[in-house]
């Protein structure tokens, strides 16, 4: 969608090389990086692995060794706290942060990072208001918008399949390690009415 919208250069972050290489390679995103899974014991340790991340961030090369640097928006979308800790410091002054992960309802937040850049922190409720947009830019197919089929990895057909689909999308790949994204499931119904 950011691409859509005209950002000029989209990077991904997550803490799994698949769904990275995934988003790059299927035009999801122009370059991406892994996120190191570091444990915290306290908020200084948390706001450390933070400050870490951010500057991973701003390192990424995005094509000819350009560096990303700092962004002019960042989304937000696990809604783990220290996700939204490097958010606020991977954005750069007078750039907006937009939350949409929901994560604990109660966060520390790094506000006079945010507070001395003038970094916006945009809270957006999931899905809400999306439906109509989407709709139409799916259908329209926009030049720009990737493949999504593509993020359909797994389908299963008929209704009694629906634990086993539920079961698989609860993880990130199957048993042959290949990739979970969106798993469909396409009941006898949908079947008669495409035929």
């Amino acid at each position: 969608m950011s691409k859509v919208a005209g950002s000029g250069k989209v990077v991904i972050a997550d803490l799994q090389a698949q769904r990275v290489d995934f988003a790059v390679q299927n035009g999801f995103a122009h370059a991406g990086f892994v996120v190191p899974c570091k444990r915290s014991q306290n908020i200084d340790e948390k706001l450390e692995n933070a400050r870490d991340t951010a500057r991973l961030a701003s390192q990424v090369q995005i094509k000819n060794g350009e560096l990303s640097r700092e962004y002019d928006r960042v989304f937000e979308c696990t809604g783990a706290e220290v996700c939204t800790q490097s958010a606020i410091y991977a954005t750069r002054a007078g750039g907006k942060t937009i939350i949409v992960g929901m994560g604990s309802p109660v966060q520390t937040l790094p506000l006079s990072a945010a507070l001395s850049r003038e970094v916006d922190i945009i809270g957006t409720y999931r899905y809400a208001n999306t439906y109509p947009n989407a709709i139409d830019l799916v259908a329209g197919k926009h030049p720009l918008l990737p493949d999504l089929e593509r993020l359909v990895t797994h389908r299963f057909h008929g209704l009694d399949r629906a634990p086993a689909a539920f079961e698989l999308a609860a993880n990130t790949s199957d048993e042959q390690g290949e990739l979970v994204l969106k798993v469909v499931i396409r009941t006898s119904e949908e079947q008669a009415m495409t035929q």
